[in-house]
């Protein structure tokens, strides 16, 4: 079964520094690129980063200088470094991918950051 698992989210303290995985299930996910999103309390989901098949990366601009999408192909694993965390980056962090098949969504990860 195709799926996407998110982890690595936790409580951190401003300026501090996490970590997310998002790791795939099922070899469809190898054919294309990997999105994070992320949603607060009270707030729409909204776009954070994004990596392209081809390794092309885009950052929203609330996160550009500090969040480093990657993805290792062998493990079909794709990461968000986020560094210089602020309070306001606090939210449930979700891995996405769009295929043919549609669009898949894991369950996310609460990161908080403590101000």
């Amino acid at each position: 079964q195709a799926q996407l698992v998110e982890s690595g989210g936790g409580l951190v303290q401003s300026g501090g520094s996490l970590r997310l995985s998002c790791e795939a299930s099922g070899n469809i996910f190898s054919r294309y690129g990997r999105m994070w999103y992320r949603q607060a309390p009270g707030r729409e989901r909204e776009y954070v980063a994004s990596i392209a098949r081809g390794g092309a990366t885009r950052y929203a601009d609330a996160v550009k200088g500090r969040f480093i999408i990657s993805r290792k192909y062998n493990e079909n694993t794709v990461y968000l470094q986020m560094n210089s965390l602020k309070p306001e980056d606090t939210a449930v962090y979700f891995c996405g991918a769009e295929t043919g098949g549609g669009t898949y969504w894991g369950r996310g990860t609460q990161v908080t950051v403590s101000s």
